[in-house]
């Protein structure tokens, strides 16, 4: 039984980057269904749990970069949803697996405080394009109830064949059949539905962008004495850019090392930088405001006039504010020690440049850090007029790991769900362009290489 749970976990664990073994996730599931067969309720869910326990530990790993604890205690909480899982599937029939588990990816992705919709089923996939085109109606779960049925209809074709008696052999073989031809029909329609989709023609409109990776290391960011050696760098890269003739210019989450426009000299150096090169600039920065603090986006006009900024909606939990702080002013305390806290914003901002070759006005949002995780968010910007989406962050906490990869595997989907490009600066990586089929098309590198690596890359976005 153990090497079943074992094997299970390390085949999901697999299909995620680093390892993009995508095709593992149509199969992850068979060994923990043979696992939990006649078993308890109590065991299934603690074969379950333990199943879930290991694979969120194989996937978020990377997060002992920011805390072991955060680490430890969000992966006890995840695995919870392995064993309901299991549970729910012994008592209903492994055939209940497909809706049970969309309903339990959907509560994680939405319960509590802000609920964590990473690592789901459907995130594999996120490079088998024909597949995902189905999202812009289902969202990532459709693409999970996918994934599941497969692993569903392969377990019943196994459960067949390992049968001994003949009546529950001409039972399962019955069943099995008719769940192959279901699973076979959806998989037939989800792919032919993605080629026609994939086959339609691009948006006439075009934008020309250029995203800077600094690749400025976490330790440096907030170091006062690094601040020039920051801004430099960023003025250099962004005046290579500019060569290029763009009609904006995108800097990281934060890249802007202080408070914008409380440090005025360093201020003065990125408005002059945009009016010298006469292109749009869209810095991520941290601004104040009444003493309250905020992770903002600003915009800075090609005439070196700071024209708008966008604050960041949906703040990290005990990493930009801690829940109930308000009432428990410790644990403010304990979390954060002395620093402040951020205050989350209010107003889904659409940004407009105008176009560097026609008289058309170029409206795109902002997504800054996690934000991209939340469907939602990414649907109301353009509900309110974005043509583009642009997501700014800062993945240098988790070093050299797949995280970098699993957000941006969100952003495939974002575009995808709103048929809308998206843009991806990232301090370190991973810096793409993403058109709205979700194909990664362009993208920062060296030496084929995409993190910690330091440059710039310009492309096209057709919208």
């Amino acid at each position: 039984m153990l090497w079943k749970i074992i094997v299970s976990a390390l085949l999901l664990i697999f299909a995620f980057p680093n390892f993009n073994l995508s095709f593992l996730a149509f199969i992850g599931f068979i060994p923990l269904f043979f696992a939990i067969e006649n078993k308890s309720p109590k065991k299934v869910f603690l074969i379950s749990y333990i199943t879930g326990l290991i694979f969120y530990i194989g996937v978020l790993y990377w997060l002992y970069h920011v805390t072991v604890i955060g680490l430890i205690v969000l992966c006890l909480y995840l695995a919870l949803y392995f064993g309901i899982f299991g549970v729910i599937i012994s008592r209903f029939g492994i055939l209940s697996a497909p809706i049970a588990w969309i309903i339990l990816e959907y509560i994680q992705a939405h319960l509590f405080i802000m609920g964590f919709g990473w690592a789901l089923l459907g995130y594999s996939q996120y490079r088998n394009i024909p597949l995902i085109q189905i999202a812009d109606f289902s969202g990532v779960y459709g693409v999970s109830f996918v994934v599941m049925m497969v692993n569903v209809a392969i377990w019943h074709v196994i459960a067949r064949m390992r049968s001994s008696r003949s009546n529950l052999k001409k039972k399962i073989a019955s069943s099995a059949f008719g769940l192959l031809a279901m699973t076979s029909l959806i998989l037939i329609a989800s792919y032919t539905y993605g080629f026609f989709r994939l086959n339609e023609r691009h948006g006439a409109n075009s934008v020309k962008v250029s995203v800077i990776q600094g690749n400025i290391p976490q330790e440096l960011k907030w170091d006062t004495e690094a601040q020039d050696m920051i801004i430099e760098k960023y003025i250099a890269l962004t005046k290579m850019s500019a060569f290029d003739n763009p009609d904006l210019i995108i800097w990281p989450e934060t890249s802007f090392p202080g408070f914008f426009e409380i440090d005025k000299e360093i201020t003065d150096k990125v408005l002059n930088l945009a009016k010298d090169i006469k292109i749009p600039i869209l810095v991520g920065i941290n601004t104040e405001k009444d003493r309250k603090y905020f992770n903002s986006a600003g915009l800075i006009s090609s005439q070196g006039k700071f024209i708008d900024k966008y604050d960041k909606i949906h703040l990290v939990p005990f990493g930009e504010y801690v829940p109930f702080s308000n009432k428990f002013p410790a644990l403010h305390k304990l979390v954060l020690g002395e620093l402040g806290e951020f205050t989350p914003g209010y107003e889904f901002k659409i940004f407009s440049i105008g176009h560097r070759a026609e008289s058309i006005e170029l409206k795109f949002a902002v997504l800054i850090c996690f934000e991209d995780i939340f469907s939602e968010l990414s649907r109301k910007f353009v509900k309110n007029g974005a043509k583009f989406l642009i997501v700014i962050t800062n993945d240098a906490w988790h070093g050299k790991s797949g995280a970098a990869y699993q957000h941006a595997a969100n952003s495939v989907f974002r575009a995808i769900e709103n048929r809308t490009p998206i843009v991806r600066c990232a301090n370190t990586g991973y810096s793409c362009f993403i058109d709205s089929r979700g194909r990664i098309y362009d993208s920062v590198e060296e030496k084929s290489a995409h993190l910690f690596v330091t440059g710039y890359k310009t492309s096209e976005v057709n919208f």
